[in-house]
């Protein structure tokens, strides 16, 4: 039996191993017969011709880098070989194309949470959120002394404390990443209830923080200053505690259009698998929800470095193409002031993957937004704001991504992993591997398995199991970081701390 190949793209000058490939075995591409003549690993890259040094790789019918070497007809091609085109800050014009994607009569519905200003949730949890780490110890108790409670209130899911390193010693920017990512959370539908605690002498002053933060239901965002609490302050921590689970007894999913649905779109320990199988899946995903008036982001703007132009044209107007030049390039000034280069990724994960470069690694990130008009887009802890297609300034770290996609308003993220990873950020986050067996050896990883695409099932069966995962996610079914208690929080920072 001939070796299995992928060509994605009939432009292409690469084929893609679908399982480890043997020197001298005979492989099938494009109806045609081809000797492999190295060892070719699963997700890495063939040569269907012979190229020259010098010469573009192209796969998604884009150029991923060129040879540093010339490599023949049937050998592998990898990041030793090959090197990326990318340069520092470019000029782009605005050349748009014409987005089909017409809103679809057939709705759909989730289980959710209506709240009383009009958002909605898909998880009904208590939060402990401190605004500096030196309470982090209190926050911590609090929830461990609460969930023994827990079940006095049935109407609440559980009760998270949410630890993290800032909040005091931080200045500029990064004192208000800390400020901004923390009120995002205090506003998050999936949060029945907040107490945010304080200590008092910290940068982040708790009277500043709340002017900040804004209008809330005072009966479900509580405060606590603990260096004002006279004696116990974790025995009052848990009378507030109480009194925000008392208002949600009457608390209960109801049936909410899925155009009430904001999903963030991320992946982290990608493979060669992810632009063939996980990442084009969440992409008709997108189409899919958005064509229904519901909303998906956008991030990890340094894994949009060689695939912004495809972005940049989908923009729905001048401005919103504006908003994206400067999105991405803002990120590449900022590595350059700190003298690091705009293509220092992919990493080792990625490259034992099959991705080689970071064009390779964008041009397979940016298929999870589908083919969707370009609405908005935000900067770093700014809020949603329109319907559809966004794009988000966050960094490809997957877990302070993760947390900016949750504070933009996501009330879950949909993570692709060839690799694998176990975390969850403060909302759902569900992955999905890109291959079958990852999906086989980490159970307590994987969500749903995007793999069986290439072990032959039909993608249109596929996109509708899809579906109805994430519509049963949305509902209350736990995706796997949730039933294993996993759930933090990461912001970025850029500055000095003091």
């Amino acid at each position: 039996m001939s070796a299995r190949f992928i060509r994605i793209n009939s432009a292409d000058n690469v084929a893609v191993a679908v399982t480890d490939v043997a020197s001298g075995d005979i492989c099938l591409v494009d109806g045609t017969e081809m000797p492999v003549l190295e060892n070719i690993p699963a997700g890495h890259k063939m040569a269907l011709k012979d190229l020259q040094e010098g010469e573009d790789v192209v796969k998604y019918g884009y150029p991923i880098g060129h040879l540093t070497k010339s490599v023949a007809r049937g050998c592998l091609i990898d990041h030793n070989v090959l090197k990326t085109n990318l340069g520092g800050v470019l000029d782009y014009s605005y050349s748009p194309v014409e987005c089909h994607m017409p809103a679809s009569e057939v709705t759909a519905t989730f289980r959710g949470y209506r709240r009383r200003d009009g958002g909605v949730g898909i998880r009904n949890e208590l939060w402990i959120i401190p605004t500096v780490g030196c309470v982090n110890g209190i926050v911590r108790r609090l929830q461990s002394l609460f969930s023994e409670e827990i079940g006095n209130y049935p109407a609440l899911d559980k009760a998270v404390a949410f630890p993290h390193n800032y909040g005091c010693s931080q200045l500029g920017d990064d004192h208000e990443n800390t400020r901004k990512i923390l009120a995002d959370m205090v506003h998050h539908p999936n949060a029945a209830g907040v107490l945010v605690v304080g200590l008092g002498c910290e940068n982040n002053q708790l009277s500043a923080f709340r002017g900040l933060v804004g209008e809330v239901d005072s009966d479900r965002v509580m405060f606590m200053e603990a260096q004002k609490v006279k004696g116990d302050e974790v025995g009052y921590g848990l009378g507030l505690l109480r009194k925000i689970a008392a208002s949600t007894a009457s608390d209960r999913r109801e049936d909410v259009p899925v155009s009430e649905l904001k999903v963030g779109l991320k992946c982290g320990g990608s493979d060669g698998f992810s632009g063939i199988t996980a990442n084009p899946l969440l992409g008709r995903f997108s189409d899919w929800l958005i064509a229904r008036g519901g909303t998906a982001v956008l991030t990890e703007v340094p894994e949009m470095f060689g695939a912004e132009t495809i972005l940049m044209s989908r923009c729905r107007n001048k401005s919103i193409f504006d908003k994206t030049v400067r999105l991405v390039n803002d990120f590449k000034e900022y590595f350059i002031r700190n003298g690091q280069p705009v293509y220092e990724n992919p990493s080792p994960g990625n490259k034992a993957g099959g991705i080689s470069t970071l064009e390779e690694k964008s041009l397979g990130c940016t298929q999870k937004s589908g083919h969707s008009e370009v609405t908005d887009v935000l900067s770093y802890g700014q809020r949603l704001r329109a319907r559809g297609l966004n794009l988000l300034s966050a960094p490809g770290n997957d877990l302070v991504a993760s947390t900016a996609l949750a504070a933009a308003g996501c009330q879950i993220v949909l993570f692709t992993t060839g690799r694998g990873t176990p975390f969850g950020t403060f909302v759902p986050t569900a992955k999905i591997a890109t291959n079958s067996r990852l999906a086989s050896e980490k159970p307590g990883w994987i969500d749903f398995n995007a793999g069986v695409i290439v072990d032959g099932k039909s993608p249109v069966q596929t996109d509708d199991e899809f579906i109805d995962f994430v519509l049963s996610a949305a509902s209350g079914t736990e995706v796997c970081n949730e039933r294993s208690g996993y759930s933090e929080i990461a912001i970025f920072k850029t500055g000095v701390t003091l």
